[in-house]
């Protein structure tokens, strides 16, 4: 049974329980989200053909910094990294090296920022160069699935309505959802309950109340969902070799629907961003 516990009284760890946050916590949750949102904004103007994982990784640390935030990401597990850059076919947490972009690639940059103890978590997808129509399409709906997903974020859903709206549609695309990874509760917590599946039936799960914080990052593949892990323990990649795409926004649920704590606030929500 779905335990629900006011987040004034939790502890600051994961202990199952779905923490309902008030005013404060919201509140702290938009301050952080725009601070990675902006940086996000500000990495528009330098994903190009030539610029290496590395020089963006560096950039967005010293953006976070600048701010008064922390690289939320940086000693997370034993993480050294701001950002985590995943081109292609590597569906998530991809290391920055010092490999550059090439023409054609698509790349999604996850970044999460620390503010005053709170978690802005959010990642987005970048054109590279001339990228072909199959590549832009599967942004295109890998975008679409986040955001139905978000309209199903209101109080009496379940999160079984989320996770069915992103899998029938992305499967109408006969693209494949991603299962291993799954979206998770945030706030004072970086990875707390619940987790969020991005595939599933409608009217189950735990119900949607106000309150609840939470990612929804859909991780959607141009063949089959299946993934493998490489050796260094973070990187996940296709098994088929094929394209991967991934949007992430952290959300709030409210008393009439959600609020978007990352959106951009340039308006880049989705590319091409020039």
């Amino acid at each position: 049974m779905t335990q629900y516990v006011s987040a004034t009284a939790a502890e600051d760890r994961r202990t199952g329980a779905i923490k309902l946050h008030g005013p404060e916590g919201f509140a702290a949750m938009r301050k952080a989200g725009q601070v990675t949102a902006t940086v996000l904004d500000a990495l528009t103007e330098l994903v190009e053909p030539g610029v290496s994982m590395a020089a963006l990784d560096d950039f967005a640390r010293e953006a976070i910094r600048a701010a008064g935030a922390t690289p939320a990401n940086i000693g997370y597990r034993g993480y050294a990294h701001t950002s985590c850059i995943s081109i292609n076919h590597v569906v998530c947490h991809g290391i920055p090296s010092e490999r550059t972009l090439k023409d054609g690639d698509i790349v999604n940059i996850d970044l999460t920022s620390l503010v005053d103890g709170w978690h802005g978590d959010t990642s987005r997808m970048f054109l590279v160069g001339d990228v072909s129509i199959k590549a832009r399409r599967l942004v295109d709906v890998t975008y679409e699935c986040l955001m139905l997903g978000i309209e199903q974020a209101k109080p009496g859903n379940h999160l079984g309505d989320i996770g069915h709206a992103i899998q029938s549609h992305a499967e109408k695309h006969r693209y494949g959802v991603v299962r291993d990874f799954v979206g998770h509760g945030v706030g004072r917590v970086y990875h707390d309950a619940p987790d969020v599946l991005h595939y599933g039936k409608s009217g189950t799960g735990p119900e949607l109340r106000p309150g609840m914080i939470f990612t929804i990052e859909p991780m959607i593949n141009i063949g089959r969902p299946d993934v493998k892990l490489l050796d260094d323990g973070w990187t996940a990649v296709t098994r088929d070799r094929t394209l991967s795409a991934q949007f992430e926004h952290s959300i709030g649920i409210t008393e009439t629907g959600c609020e978007i704590f990352t959106a951009s606030p340039k308006g880049l929500h989705r590319p091409p961003y020039r």
